[in-house]
């Protein structure tokens, strides 16, 4: 949906039951599709967007027929670039579940969920182009952009709240695949560390374990042990941001590839064998039954990170 004369005035939106609890602010990213998500996070944080005239957070969930006030918006001057058919027939065949309710994708590693400013280039934008006849695709939850593996998404506003009531009620259990640094301890079995958001002056989100943080759980499983390295399964008890690679790194086992709070030694070391991006891989989610009959979706391993796995045995 592109900007129109409607976005220069006030204007009001009636919440119909398919966005009945999806929260305002992904609501606002898919309706305001090429306005900065900066920007749609500041006008819900001056109040300049209001739900039944109220001021509400990012994450206030919608209320059937809540009434939605969205402020003028300055039209882009910057046309939307839409993603090449290339890109879109490279996602089409990352689907790896589809039916009638939920569609689920092998996200590929370096592509964000949601597009930037001006550019079609997140997943779900993506998808949205490349099955324009599915009249309703959502994201059920979130990956990081350098995170490969299963990421969920609805085909209708019913699939969407049983998939997030779900997520909420920690229903659902999601595995990964990491490579980290070290031989990782058997008996290191739980990583319990509060975890605190901050956001540096430049901008950039980072994560650190704070007493003040919110309760964070990750259980860990060696897979296989190497001469420098680990291969590890985690399951996430919670889902905060960048929770496996905080945790990781907090115990003195940083992930493969991970620039941000990685070893920059063994990221060299790991680069010499192939290694171009994070080594962090959602392969595995197992639903309940209220969410969909499926139960389990695997997301299988991308070969550059089976490569690196071959080499370092060598």
């Amino acid at each position: 949906m592109k900007l129109d004369k409607a976005f220069e005035k006030v204007h009001f939106v009636k919440v119909d039951e398919n966005k009945v609890s999806q929260r305002i602010d992904n609501f606002l990213f898919s309706y305001l599709k090429n306005i900065p998500k900066s920007k749609v996070y500041r006008i819900i944080r001056k109040g300049e967007v209001r739900v039944n005239k109220k001021r509400v957070k990012p994450d206030y969930k919608l209320v059937f027929q809540d009434e939605i006030r969205i402020p003028p918006l300055v039209k882009s001057e910057k046309k939307e670039i839409l993603p090449s058919q290339k890109l879109m027939e490279q996602v089409r065949n990352t689907v790896i579940f589809d039916d009638a309710d939920l569609l689920a994708v092998n996200k590929p590693s370096g592509l964000p969920v949601h597009g930037g400013t001006g550019i079609t280039g997140g997943v779900i934008n993506i998808l949205r182009l490349a099955f324009k006849d599915y009249k309703y695709i959502e994201l059920v939850h979130r990956l990081d952009k350098d995170t490969s593996g299963c990421l969920l998404i609805a085909k209708s506003g019913n699939a969407l709240r049983n998939c997030q009531q779900a997520w909420q009620e920690s229903a659902v259990d999601k595995y990964y695949y990491c490579l980290v640094k070290g031989h990782w301890p058997k008996s290191l079995q739980k990583v319990d560390f509060p975890l605190q958001k901050n956001t540096l002056q430049s901008g950039e989100r980072i994560v650190r374990v704070d007493n003040k943080g919110k309760q964070s759980i990750t259980y860990f499983k060696p897979i296989e042990f190497f001469h420098n390295a680990t291969l590890l399964e985690a399951k996430l008890g919670t889902g905060r941001t960048h929770q496996i690679r905080v945790h990781t790194a907090h115990v003195g086992h940083p992930i493969a590839g991970d620039e941000k709070y990685g070893d920059k030694g063994f990221n060299a070391q790991m680069k010499k064998l192939g290694l171009t991006r994070l080594f962090l891989h959602a392969y595995k989610l197992i639903l309940p039954d209220n969410c969909s009959q499926r139960g389990e979706i695997i997301a299988n391993v991308p070969k550059e990170l089976l490569s690196v796995i071959e080499k370092i045995k060598v």
